[in-house]
């Protein structure tokens, strides 16, 4: 029998029930208020910067883009150069003229930003679920993100730079999926990505098509950002574009500058920033150190570009230590047309450069498919973050010069710094030829690389290859006509050797011959002198009698003598090396031709035109079986001959011979060659005594404002075309003017090359003469 009752209706009160048995209770506590979801709105963390400068039609191009159904936009490019203050200015002119779509902003830079950037967008749109503990929030935002319902929208997801962090695990544990996962390709919502990560921009819209390349301003647009940024009008614009153009038109280096000026007034200035920073390195670098306060950014962004870009290398060293190490070596050399081949070490060994067996590393032929893979894996990287910039052809690269500060800078805080640049002097050493004729390719491929390398300073262990480096270059500057960068060259080659090898040793010599042949060049003759004498007297003490270098330097004397005048004794010294070479080598090899041919030249001087002449046709036709019709050394034979024709009175001859060394050298040396600007002023010269005088007069002018313009206005051969030329207005009756070009010569040549100088002499019986009218 069951003891159980029930009883109804028993009520205390108006609503009291009471149950008696067995209860099972339930209680409804009150819902908690649905909250409304709000109109969509713009969430923005930053505001507009009033000194925002509108670069063409970027904005444009990301609007188009996110009108379109399920837009993807990236704006690629290097740390600093304006990505995320573009993406700032859009969203805020989006939001005024878009007043119903939502505008979101996930920092992109770790995991936990963009989770917590998920969490805003699920509290701005009030998601009910989000408070749940368990709550996968990504997941929530995508699902509500991706019903049209909801209204349009635009993410902005900024500073997305590390592939991991939106592709990789996630660090949370929340979920097996990846970030990018959680961000959803609806028709209703655009992505505007801004990264420095090119691969990852593709891999993210969708493509490279997506992507918008941002590169540094323009000079026009920098000098306005930079005047905005001073915040008055700018006293000096040329002070200021210059320093735009140093500061290569970076907007964050610009902006950090005008803080830097802002902050020290008045005892800093434009002025005052820019010498420092061009003074050195290390100035520049301290520069580029002061932190600009800059509320365009996020707060975790560094607001300097050494910084900014340090987190790049960074990220490079811990996924591709190669790539970094790469980018290392890229950053000692001068920042545009860095050849592929010299970095490359498959490359160098097949260059096999002047048959070096050391020439590249030390690695088997079978890894070089590897060595090349690894290669172009680098190169990737480096340029998928915009490090470097690749040529059109794909052969060569370039960088920017702050990118190379910063890298440097970043180096040296690891202590890697003297690493790499021995690194690059080791390989430059190598690399570069000796500037023959056959090398010049190689030489001029690498020759500003060469010039970038006289201002680093070397340890002993590297001393005597960067001597090498310097001496190599500057003869391939001799060659070229480039006298001056070629002095600066050897100079410091010969104290380098110097310093490592002794003023004695055969390398030191070298150097001293080299230095004293340039500054003979250059008219400097005296100098030069002392210097081959100097030469010579150690080879006679210190080395035995017949050392060929000794010939060398005697020969180089001898034509120093030349360029003096004192003819005789060059002919002693020359005749001396002619026997010499003649015996050591053999009447028809190269050295001993050339010195022939020197000879010749003298022998030409002195009047003995006949025997110049059989010596000449010797050595051109030894040449041009030797060396082809059209080497240079064939067309200096060449133009000798020609001048002993014209001497002979043989003029027909003698242009037929100038004009194809005019024209080949144009062709294979350039317009502005010394040895180009000598053949037209020869050619001009056999004009002239042919009675062609307005031909000559033509030519005549074209070579005294080359040789002002390349040797200055006081250089010997600069004074012998303005005689030259002195002398063609006579003959055309233009007698004031050549009476008035003549005086000016005659007061040079007395200065520069002395009273008693056969030149001299010349131009002081020419100038008699013509002022009694009597020639």
């Amino acid at each position: 029998m069951s003891h159980s009752r029930s009883v109804d209706n028993n009520t205390f009160g108006d609503n009291t029930t009471i149950h008696q048995g067995d209860i099972n209770n339930v209680f409804n506590y009150p819902q908690e208020r649905r909250e409304t979801q709000p109109q969509p709105f713009p969430l923005i963390p930053f505001s507009r910067d009033p000194d925002f400068v509108n670069r063409g039609d970027i904005l444009e191009q990301i609007l188009a883009r996110c009108l379109e159904p399920a837009g993807r936009v990236a704006l690629v490019g290097l740390g600093g150069v304006g990505k995320s203050q573009l993406a700032i200015e859009f969203a805020h002119r989006f939001a005024e003229e878009h007043k119903n779509i939502w505008i979101f902003w996930i920092h992109a830079a770790t995991q936990v930003r963009v989770q917590e950037g998920f969490r805003l967008i699920a509290d701005a749109v009030k998601l009910p679920e989000r408070k749940q503990p368990q709550a996968d929030i990504p997941l929530l935002v995508k699902n509500w993100l991706s019903i049209e319902h909801n209204g349009r929208w635009v993410i902005i997801l900024d500073s997305a730079d590390d592939i991991e962090v939106l592709y990789g695990a996630d660090e949370s544990g929340h979920s097996q999926r990846s970030l990018a996962a959680y961000i959803p390709k609806s028709r209703n919502g655009a992505i505007v990505l801004t990264t420095r990560n090119r691969s990852l921009a593709s891999k993210l819209t969708g493509g490279y098509k997506h992507i918008i390349d941002i590169n540094k301003m323009s000079e026009t647009d920098a000098l306005t950002l930079f005047e905005r940024k001073m915040g008055s009008p700018l006293d000096d614009a040329s002070l200021a574009e210059d320093l735009v153009k140093a500061l290569e038109c970076i907007p964050l280096a610009i902006s950090q500058a005008a803080a830097y000026i802002q902050a020290r007034r008045p005892r800093s200035s434009i002025e005052k920033y820019l010498a420092e920073f061009r003074k050195s390195e290390r100035g520049s670098m301290k520069l580029l150190k002061y932190e600009a306060n800059n509320i365009g950014r996020d707060e975790e962004t560094s607001n300097t570009v050494l910084r900014t870009w340090a987190i790049s290398f960074d990220h490079i060293r811990s996924q591709q230590r190669s790539a970094a190490d790469l980018l290392s070596l890229m950053s000692f050399f001068d920042r545009q047309g860095i050849p592929e081949w010299v970095l490359n070490d498959s490359k160098m060994r097949s260059n096999d450069l002047d048959g070096n067996e050391n020439s590249g590393s030390e690695t088997s032929e079978d890894s070089d498919g590897d060595i090349e893979g690894g290669f172009e894996e680098d190169i990737l990287i480096l340029k998928n973050f915009c490090l470097i910039a690749v040529s059109e052809e794909g052969d060569r690269f370039e960088m920017h010069r702050l990118v190379q500060l910063a890298i440097k800078s970043w180096l040296k805080s690891f202590g890697l710094q003297e690493t790499f640049l021995q690194q690059y002097i080791t390989r430059m050493a190598v690399s570069f030829p000796i500037g023959k004729y056959e090398k010049w390719a190689i030489c001029k491929d690498l020759f500003a690389h060469v010039q970038v390398a006289l201002d680093y300073q070397p340890n002993e262990d590297t001393l005597g290859q960067w001597a090498t480096l310097c001496y190599r270059g500057g003869i391939y500057a001799y060659e070229q006509g480039q006298y001056e960068i070629a002095e600066q060259m050897v100079t410091k080659s010969k104290k380098a050797r110097e310093r490592k090898l002794g003023k004695d040793d055969e390398g030191t010599l070298l150097s001293i011959g080299l230095l004293a042949s340039i500054i003979s060049l250059q008219g400097r003759w005296d100098e030069a002198e002392q210097l081959q004498v100097q030469v010579m007297e150690t080879y006679k003490t210190a080395f035995e009698t017949n050392h060929p270098k000794k010939f060398s330097i005697m020969g180089q004397l001898a034509l120093t003598y030349c360029h003096q005048g004192r003819w005789d004794e060059a002919e002693e010294l020359l005749e001396q090396v002619v026997k010499a070479r003649k015996a050591e080598f053999g009447a028809d090899h190269l050295r001993t031709l050339s010195s022939i041919n020197n000879l010749a030249s003298i022998y030409r001087k002195q009047g003995r035109w006949d025997e110049a002449e059989k010596l000449q046709v010797k050595v051109l036709e030894a040449r041009k079986a030797k060396l082809g019709a059209d080497h240079p050394d064939t067309l200096v034979s060449m133009g000798s001959l020609a001048s002993t024709y014209r001497k002979q009175g043989r003029r027909d001859e003698a242009e037929k011979l100038q004009v194809k060394v005019f024209e080949n050298r144009k062709v294979k040396l350039g317009a502005d060659h010394p040895d180009t600007i000598a053949g037209m002023s020869n050619l001009a010269s056999t004009y002239r005594k042919q009675g062609r005088r307005d031909e000559a007069e033509k030519l005549r002018v074209q070579v005294l404002e080359a040789h002002k313009t390349k040797l200055g206005v006081d250089h010997p051969d600069t004074l012998v075309g303005m005689a030259k030329l002195a002398r063609i207005w006579k003959k055309q009756g233009r007698r004031e003017d050549a009476l008035a070009l003549m005086k000016d010569c005659l007061q040079r040549r007395q200065r520069v090359l002395g009273l008693q100088h056969p030149d001299t002499l010349d131009s002081s019986k020419r100038l008699k003469r013509w002022s009694n009218d009597s020639e």
